[in-house]
């Protein structure tokens, strides 16, 4: 008999063959997400050094008391604002989006456009 493999299974495999192609560098770190039910987390990586330069959650507390009239694709775009705002402090203008083996469209897809409004470019 056939095993059906989890979600989350299905889910990192697509996430690893997208990383075979995209890596982040000095000049164009990666953006990466990661989704779960409640929250979401941004983060943006340079591989090559292996460290994260700018974060952003819906965990931080900081971020909590803007949350509650929310709901999450608001959440999302939300932490994507606070990335590219945080990163444009850093100096960083153009990363590379890699959505983590989800499916660009709801709350990845509202990072991506948070982030483009406070300026970041992919």
């Amino acid at each position: 008999m056939f095993k059906k493999r989890d979600r989350n299974e299905v889910r990192e495999i697509r996430h690893a063959r997208v990383r075979k192609k995209i890596s982040g560098t000095p000049e164009m770190p990666r953006l990466s997400v990661y989704r779960s039910n409640k929250h979401i987390q941004a983060q943006i990586i340079d591989d090559v050094k292996g460290v994260t330069l700018v974060s952003a959650s819906t965990l931080e507390a900081a971020v909590k008391p803007q949350l509650e009239e929310l709901d999450k694709k608001g959440a999302a775009k939300l932490v994507g604002k606070l990335l590219g705002e945080r990163a444009a402090d850093a100096g960083i203008k153009t990363v590379v989006f890699d959505r983590g083996g989800y499916v660009y469209t709801g709350r990845v897809a509202e990072v991506a456009a948070g982030a483009r409004e406070a300026g970041l470019e992919f």
